[in-house]
Formats: structure tokens, C-alpha cells, sequence
């Protein structure tokens, strides 16, 4: 191999390590967040996280290796916000992880009857933007409130984050991490605790799954919801502005099954890069397009590593002030949120039933144990028919 097709190989093996480390280091802990909400102690949120990096890696991995486009795969971060948000579910952390299953079942349902999608694209997209914003609402506001809370602990994350917004503006919420690992470590110090080095070694642990009508409805819906119109959509449209057509069904077919793969040891759903993508399959990556799918390897690669390390990552989240870790889940959000909100209330005729959603998705209520993104989607959807009711027939 020459010295300038090693030169030509080193961009898009970069790009791919960057998208993985960009992925994961900017959402891991609103991972370990929604899934200790929803009754994961804090091993069996280390074993999701584990389950779906691992998922994730090979994911990349077999996409970009079987279609030759730099394909990247990611977990469904809306997803993990949307548990964060709904809380505890009849049937506890057995009932969710079935949730989960019933999930990666849909999606794998999308692949072999095409209906399910286009059932999935016919909510209106104001409809289904409101609803993530209304999830990702307190999760949000939650570095405001710690703030205030523990001013010298999460006022370095804001700074730094702050700061890398202006001159670094990939790596904000990365660098907002390694504040908050500089948090800890200063914690630690002072306090003289030290870290069980037990804690540090990847470890998987199976969860039986269950069923309940909450975990189905007011989990699963939800998140398949969720994922399918924040992410997989979008997924394929970023790798069509870039000149790449996503193969549908083995796609969905390949994170389908990793998303169940993943779920019985706690790993929520993995879906089509969006933000990410990006970077692996941009101009950035290489000049010439044909040769960017290394960077999907390469990325599914680095995944794969970040996996072996992710005890220690959740080890440091278990240490963190309180405070400290959903302030850095919150500034990994705010450009969801921003973008959430805009597409719900950018049409003016669908602006009122898109509040509604949203309001109600906010309020975290729960009927019948069911979470409030499902009665939110409700809501938004009977509004939104009253007010439409005629409309056409005029």
C-alpha cells in the first residue's frame, strides 16, 4: 500500500472514530438517565449502555460493509429522553425491558410490511415534533435548576460547554463531559472516596422481560414513535442530501434485530444515524464519495471499543454531584429541543394542536399507567381532527 492511498484511508477511518466519539460522548449519560427512570438499578443501566454500544458498533459495521455507503448507526436518543420522562411503568424494569422487545419488534415490522411506515409517516410531522419537545421539556431546564441547586458544581459544565459552543461547536457537549469528569474527580478528592475498581469491568446482565399494558402503550408506542419519525426519517434524508439512498429494509431489518438483541440486557433501541451521519458521510470524510463507507466501519469500529469502557463511564455518573450528570444531559439536548420546536409550530395551521401535544407531554401525566407522550400524541391527534373536521369538503 502506498504512502497517498494510506493518506486517502486516514480521512474516513478519522471521520468514523470522530462520529462515534461525538455519538457517544454527547448522549451516554441521557442513556444511563431515562433508564434509571424507568427502574434500572444502576448495573443493569450499565449493562444497557453496554448492550447498545455493542449493538451500535456492529450495526455500523454490517450496514457499511454490506452496502458499500458510509451507513452509520446510532441509539434513538429522543428514545432515551421520552423514558427519562415517563418514569416507573406497572411491571417495573421487567415490564420495560418487554416494552423494548415489543419496540425492536415494530421496527422490524416496518421492514416486512411497508404499511406500518407509511402508517408511521401519515401522523403530521407538528404532531409528532411537539410530542419530543414536550419530553425533552424538563430534561432541559434541568442545568437551570441544578444550578441554582449546586452552583460550583454544574456551573463548569455550563462554562465549558458555553465556551466550546462558541469555538468548538462539535465537541461542546463532549468537553461539557470532561468538566463534569473534572467535577468528580475534584469530589473525590475532597472527600476521599474511592472508586471500586470492580465497577469498571463491562459486565451484561439479562433481564427476563414482561408485558403490561403501560410498558406496551405507554412505552413502546411512544419510543417506536419517537424513533421512527426523529430519527430513522431523518436518518434517510440526511443520507439522501449527501447523495446516498439508505436501503430501507435491510436497514431496518439489521437495527430491528439489534435493537432486540440489545434488549434484554437493558439496551433500549438503536436506529439510523441523523445528526452524526453527517460527519461520516460528508464531504469531510473524503472527496470522492465511493470511498466513504470505510468511515461506517471505522465508526462501528470505535463503537465497539467505547463499549469495553462504558462501566467506567457509568462509574463516573454514579459518582457525579447530583446535578452535575443532567446538566450535561440537558445542554445534549438543547439542540433536539430547539429543533423540536421549531417544526411543530412552524405551520400556523397546525400550531394549536401541536401546543396541545406538547403541553400535555410536558405535564408527565400518567392515566391508567400509561406515560403522557401517548396521551399526548392523543390529544394532539383529536385536536388537530375537530379543527381539520370539514376543512377538505369546504
Amino acid at each position: 500500500m502506498t504512502a497517498s492511498s494510506d493518506a486517502t484511508l486516514a480521512r474516513p477511518l478519522t471521520a468514523g472514530v470522530v462520529t462515534a466519539l461525538v455519538g457517544f460522548t454527547s448522549t451516554f449519560a441521557v442513556v444511563l438517565t431515562g433508564l434509571r427512570a424507568v427502574g434500572a438499578t444502576a448495573e443493569q443501566a450499565a449493562s444497557g449502555l453496554l448492550a447498545i454500544t455493542l449493538a451500535v458498533g456492529i450495526g455500523c459495521i454490517v450496514l457499511a460493509g454490506r452496502s458499500r455507503i458510509p451507513i452509520t448507526v446510532a441509539w434513538s436518543t429522543p428514545g432515551v429522553a421520552l423514558l427519562a420522562a415517563t418514569g416507573a411503568v406497572e411491571g417495573g424494569w421487567p415490564a420495560v425491558v418487554g416494552g423494548f422487545l415489543v419496540t425492536a419488534a415494530l421496527i422490524l415490522c416496518t421492514a416486512l410490511f411497508p404499511p406500518l411506515g407509511a402508517l408511521i409517516a401519515r401522523i403530521p410531522p407538528s404532531i409528532a415534533q411537539a410530542m419530543l419537545a414536550g419530553v425533552l421539556l424538563p430534561l432541559c431546564v434541568a442545568p437551570f435548576v441544578g444550578l441554582v441547586d449546586d452552583p460550583w458544581g454544574v456551573a463548569p459544565v455550563l462554562v465549558v460547554w458555553l465556551v466550546a459552543s462558541r469555538l468548538l461547536p462539535r465537541w461542546a457537549v463532549p468537553l461539557a463531559f470532561v468538566a463534569a469528569i473534572a467535577v468528580v474527580a475534584i469530589e473525590l478528592a475532597r472527600s476521599g472516596a474511592r472508586m471500586d475498581a470492580a465497577t469498571l469491568l463491562p459486565r451484561l446482565e439479562f433481564t427476563v422481560p414482561a408485558l403490561s399494558v403501560g410498558s406496551v402503550i405507554g412505552i413502546a408506542l411512544p419510543l417506536f414513535v419517537v424513533t421512527m419519525a426523529s430519527q430513522n426519517v431523518p436518518g434517510v434524508a440526511v443520507m439522501k442530501s449527501l447523495g446516498y439512498t439508505v436501503p430501507w429494509r435491510p436497514a431496518m431489518v439489521v437495527t430491528g434485530l439489534g435493537s432486540a438483541a440489545a434488549a434484554g440486557f437493558g439496551g433500549h433501541v438503536m436506529n439510523l444515524g441523523a445528526i452524526t451521519a453527517a460527519i461520516a458521510a460528508g464531504p469531510d470524510a473524503h472527496p470522492d464519495p465511493r470511498r466513504r463507507w470505510v468511515a461506517g466501519l471505522s465508526a462501528g469500529a470505535t463503537y465497539l471499543v467505547l463499549g469495553a469502557l462504558s462501566a467506567a463511564f457509568a462509574a463516573i455518573v454514579l459518582l457525579a454531584p447530583a446535578g452535575v450528570i443532567p446538566a450535561v444531559a440537558g445542554v445534549a439536548l438543547f439542540g433536539a429541543f430547539g429543533a423540536a420546536v421549531q417544526q411543530a409550530i412552524d405551520d400556523p395551521g397546525e400550531r394549536v394542536p401541536a401546543v396541545v401535544t406538547f403541553l400535555v407531554a410536558a405535564s408527565g401525566i400518567a392515566v391508567f399507567g400509561v406515560s403522557a407522550a401517548f396521551w399526548a400524541l392523543v390529544a394532539g391527534l383529536l385536536v388537530r381532527g375537530v379543527l381539520h373536521l370539514g376543512r377538505r369538503a369546504g
